[in-house]
């Protein structure tokens, strides 16, 4: 038998998800590897798919897309990362229903992990890596970036937004932070000084912006808000820049009228971490895969921050957690011993 956590009806996560045990799932067949399941982060996107909406009423989901533990048995005629084999530590994403104590999983989103990385870090090391990967690529196609434009980022005290700080800094992209309180401001210009933060806290935030990029173009704007955070941004980017929102934390619409468009040409672009799989080539996912381990290695583990551990039998409270007003910066993560 095997515990998974599942939910039959969207909702407010704390009261719909439950764990269940069922039939362990059997040998892995080509293609696939069989982990038991030690530890999963729970993300934001992972809470919204479970609060709907939710297409039927007699059936049951799993949430997740990422965790990490031990490989239980290789199929046969597999090709695998190196060091992929039985009794080996490994982290995979995307595989939905990750919330498992066993998960068959297609060996290419299999990758090992080192020993020296704990299971806290382990479990969370591909989906904000591989998320900041696509938001550096989207960053990119804008000439000025990593040369005399500035880029913007909200919530850039999140785990997406430190690690984005972190790789901006190694390759000296020049950006500015911007987070929701005065605490959290301090917090960042502490883990990584010499790039500007701002909070929205203070009245004068859009001033004070606008006086950190001086003469320079802002060619784009990151943003997992929305809503009237992100038309502002939308006026503070240069002609021909972007806004790349990959997230919806707000629940209002982004207020955009024409007049703000005329004659500036600015873009308004989606990126979402699930698509990953199906718009990147299977050469691409290999490398992005392995960047997301390396970076770990070179120094960005400190972007990895956990605010609680839970086990797999207090889902309700680890979910309920992870959405706490005011929740200590970093990931909630689920044990299942």
């Amino acid at each position: 038998m095997a515990r998974k956590v599942i939910y039959g009806q969207s909702g407010n996560p704390a009261e719909v998800v439950s764990v269940v045990e069922v039939d362990a799932p059997g040998p892995p067949g080509a293609g696939q590897v069989l982990v038991r399941v030690h530890a999963f982060p729970i993300h934001i996107g992972d809470l919204l798919a479970i609060q709907g909406p939710y297409p039927s009423q007699t059936a049951y989901l799993t949430p997740g897309l990422e965790a990490t533990g031990i490989v239980e048995a290789v199929g046969p005629d597999t090709p695998v990362a190196p060091r992929v084999t039985a009794g080996a530590r490994v982290s995979f994403f995307p595989h939905p229903g990750a919330w498992s104590e066993y998960v068959l999983v297609p060996a290419e989103f299999v990758v090992p992990v080192s020993d020296d990385v704990p299971d806290s870090i382990a479990a969370q090391m591909l989906i904000n890596p591989i998320t900041v990967l696509m938001l550096r690529r989207e960053l990119e196609k804008h000439a000025t970036v990593g040369y005399n434009g500035v880029f913007l980022q909200t919530a850039a005290g999140s785990n997406v937004g430190r690690l984005l700080s972190a790789v901006a800094q190694f390759h000296a992209i020049q950006h500015i932070n911007i987070v929701r309180s005065d605490a959290g401001a301090e917090t960042l210009r502490a883990r990584y000084p010499g790039v500007p933060v701002v909070s929205t806290a203070q009245p004068t935030w859009k001033e004070e912006i606008r006086e950190h990029i001086g003469a320079r173009p802002v060619p784009a704007a990151v943003d997992p808000v929305g809503g009237a955070l992100a038309g502002d941004l939308l006026r503070l980017l240069s002609p021909g820049g972007t806004l790349i929102i990959y997230g919806v934390l707000a629940k209002e619409p982004i207020p955009v009228h024409a007049g703000d468009l005329l004659g500036t040409s600015l873009g308004l672009r989606g990126l979402i971490v699930t698509r990953w799989a199906e718009i990147v080539p299977a050469e691409q996912r290999a490398h992005d895969m392995a960047t997301a381990a390396q970076l770990i290695a070179r120094g960005a583990a400190e972007a990895f921050d956990v605010a609680a551990q839970y086990g797999i039998d207090d889902i309700a409270q680890a979910v309920e957690h992870a959405v706490r007003p005011g929740k200590t910066t970093g990931m909630v993560l689920v044990t299942i011993p």
